[in-house]
């Protein structure tokens, strides 16, 4: 995580903090991560809604070139002294974050035993004199050649922590097969810095930074663009899912939460002849800021399939530009813009915000409950996230302990019982979620033919409600073994009248 200062309404694009108990209970936990730039209006949203957390996690630590800690609170001052006495006195847990994102100054310090354990020795002791609860992990930007040395790093640390948590946060892996779709994958795709075997032994925590979505699922890019959809998610959940899912190949699901972004992102877009778009980032903001472009240019968002908030506008439009009148008013400007450019065989641009509210914080909660996850990490909490979220998270934390129990858990056992929706009564595709869906993955886990997946979220047992690329892989199965269409028929992997009448066939039957 890059630290930038906080201009007007935009926020830089750090990581949430999410320690969740190594055990098989099914205890939901959720924590959050505070700025240190922001450190009052952090401190003061924390406190008045600390019953509904877990954990705090204050960003207020960084090594330096050296190898020695700064401390950019200070944590030993108001108001994180507040947020700490009150954490305290709420029993939730206070697990500072320590950042690091310089490159060669942490091969630099890793690849060196001495230096390396001196700093494990260092923040063991910073964690022991303050008596925090743990500590997390967020050392980015290293080079794919650290991996052996970071991973003894956490091992080391590890043991010297005693009884305190280690957390780690870690970057979002895409499946290869989506990151590069329609692409040749590189030879060196799948070589990475964290090393997941190790980081599943010697982390007690592990939080999926997944967000900053982008490009990384060309996969999901390109069904949007095939349907002429503007997508340009902070996280869309199909997305974190198919993340989740290649990480709890490794890593032990019930030390995963997923990190669950507050803050937006406006674009410059650029539309083409036949809704075709490119997107250009401008900057990140917190959801006041769309407010202000909502009362300014009178639009109304609207939500996308990615659970996301979004509108488009002109900056100081003063266009002539001929619009449909039945277009929502969210989208009125990309709709002038695509008109324009298709009529003129040319290209127009104009601005897109897209944005999580409290529901869409909710939504990933729920994801994280479906995928048998740990928790959610909020990132961030500052007093400028939507205030719908915390209604819409409230009663949900449930807290267990300040200390890690055994480092893994029993993966959940398994079974093909129907236990959701007693029929499938719509059509379903990649994006749907519901109980349905759920009933649907169980119906196809029922026959090995067209089973979803052999472990993880998926799997028999493992079921979801969330519809993704796995799930459209084995309808795609199902409907050859059935006959019920072919790859060439635009309702392949699709769950349209003929396939739902086959699968409710078989569900009367289970």
């Amino acid at each position: 995580m890059k630290v930038r200062p906080l201009v007007a309404f935009a926020v830089p694009m750090l990581f949430l903090c999410t320690p969740l108990l190594a055990s098989a209970t099914t205890s939901f936990e959720i924590s959050g991560w505070l700025p240190y730039w922001r450190a009052a209006s952090s401190t003061a949203d924390a406190i008045a809604h600390i019953n509904e957390l877990t954990e705090v996690d204050p960003f207020v630590y960084s090594v330096q070139n050296d190898g020695t800690i700064s401390d950019l609170g200070p944590m030993d001052q108001s108001p994180w002294t507040d947020l700490v006495a009150a954490a305290r006195a709420a029993h939730v847990r206070v697990i500072p974050t320590v950042m690091w994102s310089n490159a060669s100054a942490e091969e630099a310090i890793l690849s060196n035993t001495t230096k390396r354990v001196a700093l494990e020795v260092a923040i063991v002791s910073l964690v022991k004199a303050n008596n925090w609860d743990g500590i997390d992990i967020d050392f980015e930007g290293k080079p794919a050649d650290l991996k052996d040395d970071f991973s003894t790093f956490l091992k080391g640390l590890y043991q010297r922590m005693g009884n305190k948590f280690v957390t780690c946060d870690i970057e979002a892996r895409t499946p290869l097969e989506e990151l590069y779709y329609g692409t040749t994958v590189p030879d060196s795709a799948g070589e990475y810095a964290n090393d997941y075997v190790q980081i599943n032994k010697y982390c007690d925590r592990v939080h999926l930074m997944t967000y900053d979505q982008q490009n990384a699922d060309m996969l999901l890019n390109a069904q949007a663009a095939s349907s002429s959809q503007l997508y340009a998610p902070v996280a869309d959940p199909q997305w974190v899912s198919n993340v989740v899912q290649l990480a709890v190949q490794t890593i032990n699901p019930s030390k995963i939460s997923i990190g669950v972004p507050t803050y937006g992102y406006e674009y410059d877009v650029t539309a083409y002849a036949n809704n075709q778009y490119t997107y250009d980032i401008m900057w990140t903001f917190n959801p006041g800021y769309a407010t202000q472009i909502e009362q300014q240019y009178n639009v109304q968002p609207i939500r996308n399939a990615a659970d996301e908030l979004y509108l488009t506008y002109t900056p100081n439009a003063t266009s002539t530009m001929p619009v449909s009148s039945n277009i929502n008013n969210a989208l009125i400007a990309a709709a002038a813009a695509s008109q324009y450019a298709t009529t003129y065989n040319s290209h127009l641009d104009f601005r897109l915000l897209d944005w999580p509210d409290g529901t869409s914080v909710k939504d990933k909660a729920d994801l994280a409950k479906d995928l048998g996850l740990r928790g959610i990490a909020i990132f961030k909490i500052d007093g400028g996230e939507d205030p719908s979220m915390w209604t819409a998270i409230a009663g949900l934390a449930k807290p267990l302990s300040t200390t890690p129990s055994a480092s893994s858990a029993p993966m959940p056992t398994q079974n093909t019982t129907v236990t959701s929706s007693a029929s499938l009564t719509r059509n379903l595709d990649v994006g749907s979620t519901g109980a349905d869906v759920k009933t649907l993955q169980q119906i196809l886990n029922s026959d090995p033919a067209t089973q979803i997946a052999s472990s993880g979220p998926g799997s028999p047992g493992q079921e979801t409600t969330m519809f993704g690329s796995l799930t459209k892989l084995a309808v795609e199965k199902f409907q050859l073994k059935y006959g019920i269409t072919t790859a060439s028929n635009p309702a392949y992997g699709y769950v349209g009248p003929a396939t739902r009448a086959k699968l409710n066939s078989i569900l009367a039957g289970m």
